[in-house]
């Protein structure tokens, strides 16, 4: 997987996309539980469910399916008044779904793993990208703090960062250009 700190950095910048109006304590904290959430699978590894089992680590979290899901269902809990089916309603979803799948496209450009279930629950097949230029992270935050680590915080910084950096700055030049 890519390091939490990757899955946070497009989250981020994915967030500074919504009207800023929007953008409530309540939005980030959805916005960070929906970058992340793909990773609750690792409970399943502590349970004994095997890694390539569906429910397994980049399994059915990291599937289109739950990303949808989730996209579906935050908009309720990120506005509570906003109307079902409303055009803010539909934009929060895409969004929270964006957000959620964000996830298992970093981890399909990382260079470990058994891949992504990318069409779980309907197709069980593990997916990577044919460009993996990302060092997965170690599992744990030990490991993380090693040379290991250290390696993944590089490659995140030149794969996730620069692109980050550069999506915020368009959005930083479009908001002038459009005032």
């Amino acid at each position: 997987m890519a390091s939490a700190f990757g899955h946070l950095a497009v989250a981020y910048a994915l967030g500074q996309t919504i009207r800023p109006e929007w953008r409530s304590a309540r939005f980030w904290w959805l916005t960070v539980a929906c970058c992340l959430l793909p990773d609750a699978d690792v409970i399943g590894l502590m349970l004994g469910i095997p890694y390539e089992h569906v429910l397994g680590h980049r399994g059915l979290t990291h599937s289109l399916f739950f990303a949808v899901i989730v996209g579906v269902l935050m908009p309720r809990l990120a506005i509570p008044d906003v109307a079902l089916g409303s055009r803010a309603y539909g934009a929060f979803a895409v969004f929270f779904a964006c957000v959620t799948m964000s996830h298992p496209i970093m981890d399909a450009m990382t260079d470990g793993g058994l891949g992504i279930a990318f069409f779980a629950p309907f197709d069980s097949h593990r997916y990577f990208f044919p460009w993996r230029p990302i060092t997965v992270s170690p599992i744990g935050i030990t490991p993380f703090f090693s040379k290991w680590g250290l390696g993944v915080l590089w490659t995140e910084l030149l794969w996730i960062g620069v692109p980050v950096c550069v999506w915020l700055a368009g959005i930083c030049v479009q908001r002038r250009v459009s005032k």
